[in-house]
């Protein structure tokens, strides 16, 4: 994968982010498993605050997932699919889940962008550029997504296409209609939004 500047390098978002004095500091005294899904797990821990007092925090645990802002010309590609969860279906810039290999380490972001990107759109990217990594919902999940910027786009001739479980509909919008929806609040999905206005400053900068 070509990278304009910043490959993730594996850095974790919040990193920079400290706690010098302790007082916002949460301690794990036990951890009991409540359910193991196929990628999530479901745990629910007791914690002990900075001022020894016990409380119980419900939490997600997730490998980790991708976005992709993929800029085909001056259209960005979405998908549209149908989330379980919100009853409907969502307009979504690609992403996916990193995959767990055989030996239990996680598959690189870097790879997991470009494969889902060819799953999804049936594209391949010439240029890429990382543009953020953050938690979707620190509330409940670690989740950590890395969002991408894709360019120089052209036909993936040995895609594998969407996973069986996935009913995919590719669309395109012109960049500048899509920040204008985003604004009007017509798109939904947080990553979406987070990559439409990343690609909103970016024009700003003329750094597109």
């Amino acid at each position: 994968m070509t990278q304009d500047h910043g490959a993730p390098g594996g850095a974790r978002a919040g990193a920079h982010e400290t706690d010098a004095d302790g007082r916002l500091r949460e301690t794990t005294v036990r951890e009991r498993v409540v359910y193991e899904g196929s990628y999530l797990t479901f745990r629910a821990d007791t914690i002990l605050d900075a001022e020894g007092r016990e409380h119980q925090r419900e939490i997600v645990l997730h490998p980790g997932a991708v976005a992709v802002v993929a800029l085909d010309g001056d259209d960005v590609l979405f998908v549209r699919q149908w989330r379980h969860a919100t009853g409907g279906p969502l307009l979504e810039i690609p992403a996916g889940t990193i995959d767990v290999l055989e030996d239990g380490t996680l598959e690189e972001p870097d790879r997991c962008a470009a494969r889902e990107l060819a799953e999804e759109t049936g594209r391949v990217a010439g240029r890429w550029t990382h543009l953020a990594d953050f938690w979707t919902a620190p509330g409940f999940t670690d989740e950590h997504m890395h969002l991408y910027l894709a360019r120089d786009l052209r036909p993936d001739r040995n895609g594998a296409g969407p996973d069986e479980d996935e009913r995919l509909e590719l669309t395109r919008m012109p960049w500048r209609e899509a920040v204008a929806a985003a604004e009007r609040g017509e798109i939904h999905d947080a990553k979406s939004l987070v990559g439409l206005l990343m690609l909103a400053r970016l024009a700003d900068r003329g750094d597109l």
